[in-house]
This record gives C-alpha cells, structure tokens and sequence, in this order.
C-alpha cells in the first residue's frame, strides 16, 4: 500500500525543526507564541526530561495546553517549581539554564536582534515592544535559539538597534562585554531553513533549507551574503505524530492557525 504524504503548514513546520534542536534532559527559557509551541512539543515527543521555564516564574510544568502567555496559571500546572520572574532571572545569571528561545523583528549576521525601533533611534520608522527579557535571555542562557519570519527588512548587515547582544561584532566582542564565554546565539529558524554561527567568524551561516526551498529563495530573503558549508542538509518534513502533538498543544490554533 503506497503511504499517505503527511501535509503541513510552514508554521507547523518550523514548531516541529525549533523543538528538534531541543535535546532530552536540558533546560530551556521559552517565550510566548512559536518558542513555548516548540519546548512543548520536544517535552512530548523526543525530550521527555526538557525542563521547560517560563519567565513568570513557573519551572517544569506538563502544560495540559497552550497557555496564552508565561503568566498563565498553565504555565504552572504540575510544575516543579512555582517560583517567580526574580528566581528564573536568577538562574540564567548563575548559568543553569541552557537554551533561551527568543523570537525577532531584525536580526543581523552576527545574530544581534533588534526588537527595539525600526530606523534612527531619535526619529524611528516604528518602535517596537523592546526587550522584556530577552535580553537577559540572549546575554546569560547558554545558547540562544531564534524563531522569526525573514526577509530582507529582517534579516541585515547591521541591525538598527542591539536589543538583544548576539556575537555583537566579531570572534571575542561577548566576551570584551563581559558576557559569559559560554552563551551565544546557536540557532535561527526561519520559514525558509535553519542558521548557524561559525565557530571562528561568529558570522550567521545556513544549514539546512526546509522541503522545496531553493538556495537563491533564502539568499533572496537576506540582504547579505549567506555563508553555507558545502553541504546543505534539508529540514526533515513533520511526522504524522508531532503534527497530532502540535494540535493538542494548541487546539484552538491561536499560534498554528487552522
């Protein structure tokens, strides 16, 4: 019998590449929207040990459904901790927890993001919600992971204003700021492949294009130069199961649609 093709969306798609990053027995800070969708979705299929921390303070909860947003009373249901924003800050600042999820209005190729203004700071285009956490998140979780939409508005050479520090101007930049060594940005997700950071340039680099994403699409949606490896991987497609754990996370489709 020839097998069913699973269809998707490309927001379900990239919940389902944004949880795979996420290994089991790791700690991850998760934000609302696309990145708790994502810690969520890892806890229930690959990464049952991810102990997934909400800013408001509640620490490795089995969140029956998607909360609305890390203040909800689900993001506290049988919860290891119920703790508050002070101790779950505290934490990033002592090192214990791993990864950071952080969505993004601009980021450039040092993965710096800006959630701040758009244009001068004195006379901007528009100003945005600014940082809230994240830039705690992005200065003192181990690795940053970034979920956004991209094109070429989005993804720059410089971004506009340093919300949030990526590797800010080169090999060493974190450090000289006195940022822990560590920490970083590790991934970025978008709705056309997954980015990198090369180990010695610090610059961005794309990884693996999603199903049917050409190499001139990506490189059509940035307004610099894509650095690759030579080989580019291609984003596996979502199983049949993550796709029923996504509609049980969010069952009105307030972050996936219908």
């Amino acid at each position: 019998m020839e097998a069913m093709e699973v269809t998707y969306t490309r927001t379900e798609l990239l919940a389902c590449a944004a949880a795979r990053v996420l290994p089991d027995r790791a700690s991850v800070f998760v934000g609302t929207g696309l990145p708790m969708v994502a810690g969520l979705l890892a806890q229930r299929t690959h990464a049952p040990g991810l102990l997934v921390i909400f800013e408001a303070g509640g620490v490795g909860p089995r969140v029956p459904t998607l909360p609305i947003s890390v203040g909800d009373s689900r993001t506290f249901y049988q919860a290891a901790a119920a703790t508050s924003m002070h101790d779950v800050m505290s934490a990033c600042q002592a090192g214990y927890i791993d990864y950071g999820f952080l969505g993004a209005a601009m980021i450039d190729v040092y993965g710096n993001i800006n959630t701040t203004v758009i244009g001068d700071w004195a006379a901007p285009s528009a100003r945005l919600p600014g940082s809230g956490g994240a830039n705690d998140i992005g200065s003192l979780c181990h690795r940053t992971i970034v979920i956004m939409r991209q094109d070429r508005r989005r993804f720059v050479p410089r971004v506009n204003f340093i919300t949030t520090p990526g590797f800010l101007d080169g090999p060493g930049a974190r450090q000289r700021a006195g940022l822990p060594s560590s920490s970083g940005p590790y991934r970025v997700i978008t709705q056309w492949g997954v980015y990198g950071f090369d180990e010695e340039t610090c610059h961005m680099k794309l990884l693996a294009l999603h199903p049917g994403v050409s190499f001139e699409t990506a490189q059509s949606q940035a307004s610099f130069e894509l650095e690759t490896d030579e080989w580019l991987e291609t984003t596996q497609p979502p199983s049949e199961e993550e796709l029923a754990c996504l509609h049980q996370i969010d069952p009105l489709g307030m972050v996936l649609g219908h």
